[in-house]
């Protein structure tokens, strides 16, 4: 069975007030057209980026290959100046390499002490603050991050979900977004917050059967669209072009929802984490009954579970 496909619908000239009262309460993806964002889709070009963010050093992902998987690990680390990377991040062949003359890169930017700090484009590239606007759709004290993201044309990240909402901004180049619901999250073959299921449009359905069930909503993304990504929605990015984008992350939970200690913005919220660990202590105390017991006590507990915390609210 082939999956659903379903367009991300999109808008042009959308208000804050349209969007605070009437888009955002729906919690569905939606592509925004012509919001202000500065310059910067005109201004960041390979030359004007590699001037500006000159020399400094920033440490990307480089794999041979253009699906990249977080699970497995199929990239390495290394560290690059900032020109050295746009430069090579827009190159289909490489005379300078790490791995193959075809090798992918891409940067994630991360705050100056990423255990403490939090990515921040302004902070950590400065001289391009005054390029860019942030869509004014949030209150500033939900502001938690903006991050700057590279990426070489033909590469594809993993699907993957965070646990804030966000706005993905492209600023240059063309991307194609694959986007699944939080309720098809049973079909998805999880790992952490992480599919297993890398070839996303010709899966291995012997290994991943349920996959096909999940339903896809699609769009491309060109330099000047603005992405709206609300928390829990898994999300698989293809770069069809070198592309610049920057994801602008908030808070739309009270902060102490949030575990404090995160500085990615990709840790389950606390109460969640919490109740997880009591899972794993019901579950170990389940393992010490007979097979039998044990597999009609689990099926009573996920029955539990459904009735008391399955929402009706959503698709």
């Amino acid at each position: 069975m082939a999956a659903q496909r379903l367009a991300v619908p999109r808008l042009e000239g959308v208000s804050r007030e349209q969007f605070i009262q009437h888009l955002y309460p729906q919690r569905k993806p939606l592509v925004l057209e012509g919001i202000d964002l500065g310059p910067c889709t005109s201004k960041w070009t390979v030359d004007y980026l590699s001037l500006v963010g000159g020399t400094k050093e920033v440490k990307i992902h480089v794999a041979a290959v253009p699906q990249m998987d977080f699970i497995s690990k199929n990239f390495a680390y290394r560290t690059l100046p900032f020109n050295k990377l746009v430069q090579r991040a827009a190159e289909e062949k490489h005379k300078e390499f790490f791995i193959s003359e075809d090798e992918k890169y891409y940067l994630r930017s991360i705050g100056e002490d990423p255990r403490k700090d939090i990515a921040d484009i302004r902070k950590q590239f400065p001289l391009l603050e005054g390029d860019i606007k942030f869509p004014d759709f949030f209150r500033k004290e939900q502001f938690f991050s903006s991050v700057f993201r590279i990426s070489s044309p033909g590469l594809q990240l993993w699907t993957h979900y965070d646990i804030m909402d966000n706005f993905l901004i492209q600023v240059t180049g063309k991307k194609r977004v694959v986007l699944f619901s939080p309720r098809d999250a049973q079909y998805l073959y999880l790992s952490g917050t992480k599919s297993e299921v890398l070839n996303i449009d010709k899966p291995d359905l012997a290994k991943y059967p349920l996959f096909s069930k999940a339903r896809r909503y699609e769009c491309t993304l060109e330099a000047g669209d603005v992405l709206f990504i609300p928390a829990l929605w898994f999300h698989n990015i293809i770069s069809e072009e070198f592309g610049v984008g920057v994801n602008v992350f908030w808070k739309h939970l009270p902060s102490e929802c949030y575990d404090k200690t995160d500085t990615y913005g990709n840790k389950d919220l606390v109460a969640a984490s919490r109740a997880a660990q009591i899972l794993d202590r019901a579950l170990k105390t389940l393992g010490e009954l007979p097979e039998e017991y044990r597999d009609f006590y689990a099926r009573r507990m996920v029955l539990h579970i459904q009735d008391k915390a399955y929402s009706k609210n959503f698709e």
